[in-house]
């Protein structure tokens, strides 16, 4: 990671120090590849209405906004599991209170990382991509990776989805018309480097791609699947919380959505899958 994304933005540092002047139950959303933090507004509006501060951080380098993402789209190559995952701890650690943690996706698995590291009150990761001891690789999950892993070369490249790629990973279970508008208002490059190491981290004893699913301080934790994902199929969701139920101290609960795909967290739907984790969390943190 380089020394100028090793340190929080000036506005995650803002995020920071308003949630620790609230005084308020913190909860830290992770986002994925192909997205920014933004992805997460309405989300962090929904939780703070409940009563907790949201803390929106993005990854190391992440443009301020879509517009500037496209503009530069290199920007977003060389972020590997491990650097974002240390990028996020970095932020955590600067709160007063540990926070819930949610991520979608990529997010998702560096959730079930910083959990693992007993960072956590809480966890919900949705739609997450697979860690090592998640075996599934179902076909469709395989066809919306394509995009990147059908070329060696994009491991150190920044790959930007064709509308078509999107359509296919991210938004099949919803109109065209919609599709094209969660395009259009979310869409950035992502870093080829996570794809690889989710796609090797079964036969890479190395792998970064990896989380402590029985540290007894992991916390409570929920894993939701959409029914209609193919970028993170409900196989790989249900793997996930098999894995996680090693965890004999806390919490492992599994939610199934019908009817939703991999762009649960930002369609139309998204309130009741942000629902769904408020739901989750208030129980254990308020």
């Amino acid at each position: 990671m380089s020394l100028e994304s090793s340190t929080p933005t000036a506005s995650e540092q803002h995020e920071i120090h308003r949630a620790n002047s609230s005084g308020k139950q913190p909860v830290v959303f992770v986002h994925g590849l192909w997205l920014l933090d933004s992805s997460w507004d309405r989300w962090a509006a929904f939780f703070e209405e409940a009563g907790y501060v949201a803390v929106t951080p993005g990854w190391p380098n992440d443009p301020e906004d879509v517009a500037a993402a496209r503009a530069d789209p290199d920007v977003f190559a060389g972020n590997s599991v491990g650097d974002v995952a240390a990028y996020q701890q970095m932020i955590i650690e600067q709160l007063d209170r540990k926070p819930a943690i949610i991520g979608h996706s990529f997010g998702g698995v560096l959730v079930q990382m910083l959990a693992g590291r007993g960072l956590a009150a809480a966890t919900c990761a949705i739609s997450p991509a697979p860690s090592r001891g998640v075996l599934p690789l179902p076909v469709n999950a395989l066809k919306a990776s394509s995009a990147v892993l059908s070329n060696p070369a994009n491991r150190h490249r920044a790959v930007t989805l064709t509308f078509d790629q999107f359509r296919f990973g991210f938004a099949n279970a919803v109109s065209e018309a919609e599709a094209r508008e969660l395009y259009e208002q979310f869409h950035v490059a992502g870093s080829g480097i996570p794809l690889f190491q989710a796609a090797f981290a079964n036969i890479n004893p190395g792998t970064e791609v990896r989380a402590d699913k029985t540290n007894p301080d992991r916390g409570p934790m929920l894993i939701v699947g959409g029914a209609e994902d193919h970028q993170a199929p409900t196989a790989i969701a249900v793997a996930t919380a098999k894995q996680q139920r090693k965890n004999t101290v806390s919490v492992t609960e599994y939610v199934e959505i019908p009817g939703r795909g991999h762009s649960l967290t930002i369609d139309a739907g998204w309130q009741e899958v942000a629902q769904t984790c408020l739901g989750f969390i208030s129980r254990f943190v308020n």
